[in-house]
């Protein structure tokens, strides 16, 4: 343990949550600038709105886009026509035939796939000079830390909003953020 410049105590935990905020920090920006970038888009949640269109949100309405992106409800308004005026997505019959559908159209289905192929590409990067077994131990870490997030997150958008979700493995139940929320909160159907 050292003695920080203001007087506390700094140990091992300390600095490896140090190291874990710059390296979140730092994952997120890359990331972030890769994926919008990709799907040439001017900022992340529309980037975000094409990837979860894609992977589990096509055919939502306004309000399921809304609480899956963290944005205001005219937020989503906005994001929804913005995107359909670039020709991303369509509005067609909600369910109950009050409501408006949001799917992708094919151009819009082709953005999604490009922004999730450089989020791959980008954090596969980051893992290639890992051995199988650091690989092995990271998802473990990964999965015992996203429990602790998902238990104290309170709202704002999913956290599989960008993801890959055969990539986690969700289907095979192996998702953190899912396992975490079913941990958390007992509920299968997404993860916050």
């Amino acid at each position: 343990m050292t003695d920080d410049p203001d007087g506390t105590v700094q140990g091992p935990r300390d600095a490896a949550a140090n190291a874990l905020g710059a390296l979140a920090l730092v994952v997120s920006d890359e990331m972030t600038r890769a994926v919008v970038a990709a799907a040439d888009q001017a900022s992340t949640t529309d980037a975000a709105a094409l990837v979860s269109l894609a992977q589990f949100l096509d055919g939502a309405t306004l309000d399921r886009v809304h609480r899956v992106l963290g944005v205001t409800p005219s937020g989503a308004v906005r994001l929804v026509d913005r995107l359909e005026r670039n020709g991303l997505v369509r509005r067609d019959a909600g369910p109950d035939g009050r409501s408006r559908a949001v799917r992708l159209t094919d151009e819009g289905r082709g953005r999604a796939r490009d922004a999730q192929a450089a989020r791959a590409a980008y954090l596969s990067s980051l893992t290639a000079a890992l051995s199988a077994e650091e690989v092995d131990v990271l998802r473990g870490l990964i999965g015992t830390v996203m429990t602790g997030v998902v238990a104290h997150k309170d709202g704002g958008a999913w956290t599989c909003r960008l993801c890959d979700l055969t990539a986690c493995r969700r289907p095979q139940g192996e998702c953190p953020a899912l396992n975490a929320a079913r941990q958390t909160y007992g509920v299968a159907e997404h993860a916050e």
